[in-house]
Parts: C-alpha cells; sequence; structure tokens
C-alpha cells in the first residue's frame, strides 16, 4: 500500500508538473518573435515557476540521499536528466531558436570547460600520493587545513582539495569522529581559502576577465583572514575535544613509517593546468563560432591542454599508485552527471537575474543597493546557483548603476581614476567578491569541490550530512561570521 501511495504521488507530481512547463510553452509562445526582433532577454518572459525544475533537483539531491540512499546511488545520473529534460523541452518548444542558443550557451561556454577543468585537477592530483605514518591529531589536522587554505588561491580551491583530502582523511582513518573535520576542509580549503587570486575561485578569474586585476583580490586578504582565523581555532577546539573524547585514538599507532610523497611530477602537471587557465585570460586569440556560439581560441586551447595534461598524467603515473591513492572516477561522475542537470535548470533563474528589473526577479534586485546587500544577496544565490554568473551579474549591475565602464573600473581598480563612484564601485566588488566565494560552502552544490570532497568522503566510509545536514553546519557556523564581516567592511 505505501508503495502504491507513493507512486501514485509520484505520477501525479510529474502530471502537474508537465503540465505547469506545457503552459509555459503556451503562454510564452507570442513572445518570442518580441523577443528576437528586440533582442531583450529571456529573462523577461520567463515566470519565476519556471525555475521548479531547479528547485526539483536540489530537493532530489537533498532528500534521496537521505531517504532512498540505494536508489539515489544507482540512479543519481537518471533523477538529474528527468529535470533537465522536464525544463528543456517546454522551453524549447516556446523560445525554439532563443532556446536553444541559451542551452547551448550555457553547455559549450560553461559545463563543458567547468567538467573539464575538474577532471583536470582531479585527474592529476590523485596521481600524488602520501605514503607514511600521518596521525591525525588536532594539531596535524590544523597543519593540513593551514596548508590547504593558502594552496587555494594559487592552485585553485579545486586543485587543493583534490590534492589534500585523501592525506586527510588516512591520517584520521583510526578516528570515530570525522564529520568535523571534513567539514571545515570544505569550509576553508574549498571555498575560503581560494579568495586571493582568479586562480582561486571561477567568479574572480570571471572579474580577472573582465578587467579586474590579476593582484587586486589580494585586497580581500583582511576579509579571508578574519573568517580564517576564526574558523581555524573552532575546528581545534572541537577537534581536540573529539579526540580526547576517543581517548587519543591516534597517540598509539603502529611502527612509524617516515612520510614521502610519490608521484610528484604530477605537480608539472597541475602547473600545466593553471598556466592553461592563467593563459586563455591573458592572450586574445579571436574567436570562432560553434553552433551559433561564440568560443574563444585561446578558450578553446585551455581545454584542450587541460585535457592533454590530464592525460600525460594517466599514462606516467602507475596504477598501483592511484589504487594506493583509494582512486576512482566514482566522484567526477556523479559531479558531471549531477551539475549537467543543475546547469539545464539553472537557465532560467540566471535569466531572470540578468533580466534585472524587467524579470521576474525584479523585487530583489531593486533591493539590492548597498555594498552589504550584495554580499548578502550575491552569497546566499552563489549557495545555489553557479557562482560564476551571479558575480557577472552583480558586477556588470553596480556598474551600471554607478555609470562605469569596464575599462573604467578597471582604472579606478589600479588607482588610477578617484571619485565617489570609484570608492563606492571598489567596497561594492569587494562585496561582491567575497559574497561569491565565501558563501560557496553553505551548500555542498555552493562550489564544485564540495561535492567530490563529500563523494571522496563517503567513498571512505565516512557517512557524511545529508544536504540540509550539511546546511545546519554551515548556517551555524559561518553565518555568524558573514554577520561579522558585514559589521567590520560592509
Amino acid at each position: 500500500m505505501r508503495y502504491l501511495i507513493r507512486s501514485t504521488t509520484i505520477v501525479v507530481f510529474t502530471i502537474i508538473l508537465i503540465s505547469l512547463f506545457t503552459s509555459i510553452a503556451l503562454a510564452t509562445e507570442g513572445h518570442e518573435a518580441e523577443a528576437v526582433h528586440s533582442g531583450s532577454a529571456l529573462g523577461e518572459h520567463l515566470p519565476i515557476w519556471s525555475a521548479l525544475p531547479f528547485v526539483g533537483i536540489l530537493l532530489s539531491i537533498a532528500l534521496f540521499p537521505l531517504f532512498k540512499p540505494v536508489f539515489w546511488h544507482h540512479h543519481f545520473g537518471k533523477v538529474s536528466a528527468f529535470w533537465a529534460v522536464l525544463f528543456a523541452v517546454p522551453f524549447l518548444i516556446a523560445f525554439k531558436a532563443d532556446a536553444f542558443h541559451e542551452i547551448m550557451h550555457i553547455y559549450l561556454l560553461d559545463y563543458i570547460p567547468f567538467i573539464i577543468l575538474l577532471w583536470g585537477l582531479y585527474t592529476a592530483s590523485g596521481g600524488i600520493l602520501v605514503r607514511g605514518t600521518l596521525a591525525g591529531t588536532p594539531a596535524v589536522n590544523l597543519i593540513i587545513l593551514i596548508i590547504g587554505t593558502i594552496l587555494a588561491s594559487w592552485i585553485g580551491t579545486t586543485g587543493a582539495s583534490m590534492l589534500l583530502i585523501r592525506p586527510l582523511i588516512r591520517a584520521n582513518k583510526s578516528r570515530k569522529s570525522k564529520i568535523h573535520i571534513i567539514v571545515f576542509f570544505i569550509f576553508l580549503v574549498s571555498n575560503i581559502g581560494g579568495s586571493l587570486t582568479p586562480l582561486g575561485d571561477p567568479p574572480l578569474f570571471l572579474g580577472f576577465l573582465h578587467g579586474v586585476p590579476f593582484f587586486w583580490t589580494l585586497k580581500l586578504f583582511p576579509e579571508m583572514m578574519i573568517m580564517s582565523l576564526t574558523l581555524l581555532p573552532i575546528f581545534f577546539i572541537i577537534d581536540t575535544i573529539m579526540y580526547r573524547r576517543e581517548g587519543s585514538p591516534t597517540s598509539d599507532t603502529e611502527a612509524k613509517i617516515p612520510l614521502r610523497i610519490e608521484g610528484l611530477h604530477n605537480l608539472i602537471f597541475l602547473a600545466g593546468i593553471m598556466g592553461a587557465v592563467l593563459l586563455s585570460g591573458l592572450w586574445d586569440a579571436g574567436e570562432f563560432n560553434l553552433l551559433g556560439i561564440h568560443i574563444g581560441v585561446s578558450a578553446a586551447m585551455r581545454d584542450v591542454l587541460i585535457v592533454i595534461m590530464g592525460l600525460l598524467s594517466l599514462k606516467t603515473t602507475s596504477e598501483d599508485l592511484r589504487r594506493d591513492n583509494s582512486f576512482t572516477w566514482f566522484p567526477i561522475q556523479e559531479v558531471a552527471y549531477l551539475f549537467a542537470g543543475i546547469f539545464m535548470t539553472i537557465i532560467p533563474a540566471l535569466a531572470m537575474l540578468k533580466a534585472g528589473s524587467q524579470g521576474s526577479l525584479a523585487g530583489l534586485v531593486n533591493a539590492v543597493r548597498e555594498p552589504w546587500h550584495y554580499f548578502w544577496v550575491t552569497g546566499c544565490l552563489s549557495s545555489f546557483l553557479d557562482n560564476a554568473p551571479t558575480y557577472l551579474t552583480f558586477f556588470n549591475m553596480t556598474l551600471g548603476r554607478l555609470g562605469l565602464t569596464e575599462l573604467e573600473a578597471s582604472q579606478i581598480l589600479r588607482g588610477l581614476i578617484e571619485s565617489d563612484a570609484g570608492r563606492q564601485f571598489i567596497i561594492t566588488l569587494k562585496g561582491i567578491s567575497v559574497g561569491a566565494v565565501f558563501f560557496g560552502a553553505v551548500t555542498y552544490i555552493g562550489n564544485a569541490p564540495n561535492f567530490m570532497v563529500r563523494s571522496i568522503a563517503e567513498e571512505n566510509k565516512i557517512q557524511m550530512p545529508s544536504f540540509l545536514g550539511y546546511m545546519l553546519w554551515s548556517v551555524g557556523i559561518l553565518f555568524p561570521l558573514f554577520l561579522l564581516i558585514t559589521l567590520i567592511f560592509f
């Protein structure tokens, strides 16, 4: 009977959603010619409930692992595809060529480069193995978090996370309480540590492409240090309490084995990947057209170079080393499948944001005025949406409101122009930047490394919190610190 009720509920729910999205096609079909003729954004015509599939995929990620873990483990790709198709079909019916262009745009310019970069970093870092006895004491764990936080701005949050998460897990294999260790790792290494350079996090790199000087983000050091210097002692206190409760489980281990690192040649490939990313931002080699999408030659070369670096890592690293490093393809596969659905269903939310006061989210957009507004709104949206386009949306909104061009903004950030508008732009851009980076730690989908770290932890038999369970950690610990950042800086 319960199975029948659940099945009936699912069928009814699906019929309702299909009916709703069929109505998108009927209600907005008349707008297509207008949108094409005037060049106005699709976001001006999409109703707010067109984001329902995005809500659906978020709820699936949150609830299925909690209530149907076996089903989710075997069918998460199908669930992701279901929500993607549920949005894409009526969207294409309603907007035809415009919809096709928007879908190709987000996959060719955002999703594919995103997955290629993650795959390259995951592959190269997975070939570096730390052997020997590394005891998971509070002091050792703290040192690993500090190192990861420093590295994140220079090899990216993904690179630092994939490089250090396995040694951290192995160091704590004899510990019973491990969840807090992984959670703070996600906070610091997978997110907050990437605040200082465009290499650290995608939104900052996007700002670099739009004229923000490479070293300007070092000005975010005070905000990053307050977060880090607050979180690290909190972690150390919690970890010390847990460690003592367990009776210092790592104090009496087997014979000490000297530490050594194997596969160090993969650092060359990691450097090659980051060099390719940086080159794509500095080298303008023109564009080419693919399916109506203008793709930069330098961006395409970046992706090719990243794939080459990954393949060289696979070729030059022994299978035994990767096996000893507990390397599998499942974490990157899970991210690829789920984010394929997320990137599809996120289209209406981003389009409505881009439409500004002309879209269904006009109330939210018009309410954002002060720097602290930008910090919180950019941050909260970045917790669930792709933080790179969210950053760019509010970056462009600020330029428009202050009457600045990208060139003028770049000159202001370089100290070549001083004005009231310039000073307002600087503090607002700080709010947008730290919001996009810091709030990525609030959910598992806030930043790609979060999901990968969680997946690797679960592969190693660490029972991580559910989507909502993780948010209890992040909201409870991070939001008070975000309030502190607001009071001090914005």
